[in-house]
């Protein structure tokens, strides 16, 4: 499907300005502040509020402009959820696949079947097909959930094989921390949609690790992003 190009009308700052902030802002560990600091360096004087509000306004369009990596049957689906607080103890449950490529994530306020099965059930309308295994730890609202969602497909609950899913909470704690933790459960949804777009585009695969194939990789997914938001039409 063809998406319609993106609307920069009514904004004072070009069109590579905005998305170069809002690419800052979600692909690096930096504060608001800091990216209006470094945009201020160049040169270029916007608030750290205006800022904010670029990525709320187009960070959704790049993110769904950006390519998805194809699903296949012999994909590996490790689950995994996190506890965020937020005005209390939030859980937020992830799925990355074999390489680490984000698959989804949701902001749930409990750990039960009914959760678990949420997630499963968007993840496979989301990819399609479902993975040839799937990896969690102990916790049993997984297995519950997999036995109606996807009952075929062969399910291993050991914390120890889950290390991928567990490493992918990393990059969020380094933002949370960074941003002084997450204001609201809709907050931190739309954040993370974003980030992890992005996160997913630039960060090379496990088995493109060499220096060389790191380099072409990044080559390549500046090639994306600048197409997605529009700086190459």
């Amino acid at each position: 499907m063809i998406m319609p190009a993106i609307s920069y009308k009514r904004h004072r700052f070009s069109p590579q300005i905005i998305a170069h902030a809002v690419w800052l802002y979600y692909r690096f560990p930096l504060s608001l502040r800091l990216v209006e600091e470094m945009l201020l360096e160049r040169g270029i004087v916007v608030s750290y509020e205006t800022i904010r509000r670029w990525g709320l306004k187009f960070g959704p369009d790049y993110s769904r402009r950006l390519g998805r990596k194809r699903p296949g049957p012999n994909d590996i689906w490790h689950l995994d959820e996190v506890v965020i607080s937020i005005a209390g103890d939030i859980g937020f449950g992830r799925a990355v696949d074999q390489d680490g490529y984000v698959l989804d994530e949701i902001v749930q306020n409990r750990r039960n079947i009914k959760a678990a099965k949420r997630l499963l059930t968007r993840l496979l309308k989301k990819q399609g097909v479902a993975p040839k295994r799937m990896i969690t730890d102990k916790l049993r609202s997984y297995g519950a959930a997999k036995r109606q969602v996807m009952p075929d497909v062969e399910h291993r609950s050991h914390k120890g094989l889950n290390n991928r899913a567990e490493n992918s909470h990393v990059p969020l704690r380094k933002r949370e921390r960074v941003m002084q933790g997450f204001r609201s459960p809709g907050s931190l949804q739309r954040f993370v949609s974003i980030f992890s777009a992005l996160r997913n585009l630039f960060v090379p695969p496990r088995s493109k690790r060499s220096a060389l194939a790191t380099h072409i990789h990044r080559l390549q997914a500046m090639a994306e992003w600048e197409a997605a938001v529009g700086k190459l039409a």
